[in-house]
């Protein structure tokens, strides 16, 4: 082990990032602007403001201010948990025979278990600066639950949580730790909303997805006075918060003069990898550096690699705006196999419009190779990785090989969202040989997107 790069490279407290990045200040193309279904019209302040709270939705809506303050209530609670670590995966290279050198950004230093809680508590700090009572929220693996029921707990707010009915019933403790924060959690498509008994009639054997869940908990805030609904990806203002992830990686690599070649990340919704490449991404854009950047799906739910960039509804129940992004068409629900949270049928609109300008690649890998490469770095590194990063990890091993094919000493830099110790179903799935690869055929996802609004365009 190299005695100039220690292990784990740790910033000091008082090193903690105390603005988040808006990258949109520095994009040439903005993301499109979220529209409201019923007019197909750019979407208002005051239009928005009965779903999310005042400042959520201010921070939504500005392409242009570039630095934005952490309040001093938020800081305070980063530093329980923050500055989260920075770890060379020196193992990882030396069980690989690469010449690659391999680092990764570890979010699961907190009892969530991922960087969810990044945006959680900013959420919460802003619901509790309203003065509202409560928020609702969805949840498909259920990190993003456990984050916000403990950030609602922090902030004395009552917690919703409509869960993903499959992950509800395979993940029984990560739902007993929200339980334990407090808050009230609910498999979704139920019989509590009108877009969940609607769903239910249609698709009565339905496991369940992230947009079956948002449309009820949207119905939720909405009919519940003094409430307002809180989402824990996709959306700007997430990938605002979640950018202290990579201000602290670049802080970090900047501290040793390391320029990492290659960043990987997770993609579903988007705010592991935004909160990831935002600063590097920056660099990009204002023309200072060039990366390569990559995002990894799963081959079930391959938004990026296989959806349309397009005006579509962000929930099954349509009842949301309508954000233009790659997507498989809001209707579109992943095989009940896939393990992890992974699996909303959309992109993030900042990350769909880079996508599209060209400045990232992205791969589908299929989950039986993810399980294989989560495997291999528990063996190695000592960490048990979740299922969402396990993605990020198989595309840097790949990397790693190709750098030994070729002799190239490449820096990769991937995230490393969270701990997989409430995914032990999936891992027993794995181990027992019982874990198959489920995906979409091409008839399949164009039935989907062929159901896509035709507004927008």
């Amino acid at each position: 082990m190299s005695s100039k790069i220690p292990y784990k490279i740790y910033l000091k407290e008082e090193e903690i990032p105390t603005q988040w990045y808006n990258v949109r200040a520095d994009m040439k193309v903005k993301p499109a602007p979220l529209l409201n279904p019923g007019t197909g019209q750019p979407l208002k302040q005051e239009e928005l403001e009965p779903i999310f709270c005042k400042d959520l939705v201010k921070q939504e809506l500005d392409n242009d201010t570039k630095w934005w303050d952490i309040p001093k209530e938020i800081l305070d609670f980063y530093k329980m948990y923050r500055p989260s670590p920075l770890v060379r995966a020196y193992f990882l290279e030396k069980a690989l025979g690469t010449p690659a050198k391999i680092y990764y950004k570890f979010e699961g230093n907190n009892t969530s278990g991922s960087h969810k809680l990044n945006s959680a508590i900013a959420q919460a700090y802003y619901a509790k600066k309203q003065g509202l009572k409560g928020i609702t929220t969805e949840t498909g693996a259920g990190q993003w639950g456990t984050a916000l029921s403990m950030a609602s707990a922090y902030f004395g707010l009552d917690c919703q949580v409509y869960m993903v009915k499959c992950s509800y019933e395979q993940k029984p403790f990560r739902r007993e730790v929200m339980r334990t924060y407090g808050a009230k959690v609910t498999p979704s498509p139920s019989n509590t909303t009108e877009v969940g008994r609607k769903i239910l009639s249609e698709h009565p054997d339905t496991t369940g997805s992230l947009g079956c869940a948002i449309s009820e908990a949207v119905e939720a805030a909405l009919k519940q006075p003094g409430y307002r609904y809180v989402l824990g990806s996709v959306l700007n203002q997430v990938l605002l918060h979640q950018t202290i992830i990579g201000l602290e990686a670049k802080a970090a690599l900047d501290k040793y003069d390391i320029t990492p070649d290659i960043i990987i990340g997770c993609a579903g919704g988007g705010s592991n990898l935004g909160g990831l490449i935002s600063p590097f991404m920056g660099e990009m854009l204002r023309g200072e550096k060039q990366y390569k950047i990559i995002a990894v799906e799963p081959a079930s739910c391959p938004s990026f690699t296989r959806g349309v960039f397009a005006y579509d509804f962000c929930d099954t129940g349509m009842i949301c705006p309508l954000a233009k992004m790659y997507t498989l068409g809001s209707q579109f629900i992943p095989s009940a196999n896939h393990a992890g949270g992974l699996r909303f049928h959309g992109m993030s609109t900042i990350l769909s419009q880079l996508y599209h300008d060209g400045y990232f690649e992205a791969r589908a890998v299929e989950q039986t190779k993810v399980f294989e490469a989560a495997t291999q770095f528990a063996r190695v590194e000592g960490t048990l990785p979740a299922p969402e990063s396990s993605h990020a990890i198989r595309v840097a091993i790949d990397e790693a090989l190709k750098c030994k094919e070729t002799g190239e000493e490449k820096t990769i830099l991937f995230g490393l969202t969270g701990t997989g110790y409430f995914d032990l179903y999936a891992y027993e799935s794995y181990n027992n040989g019982t874990m198959c690869d489920q995906i979409p055929s091409d008839e399949t996802i164009a039935g989907y997107t062929s159901l896509i609004p035709k507004i927008g365009k």
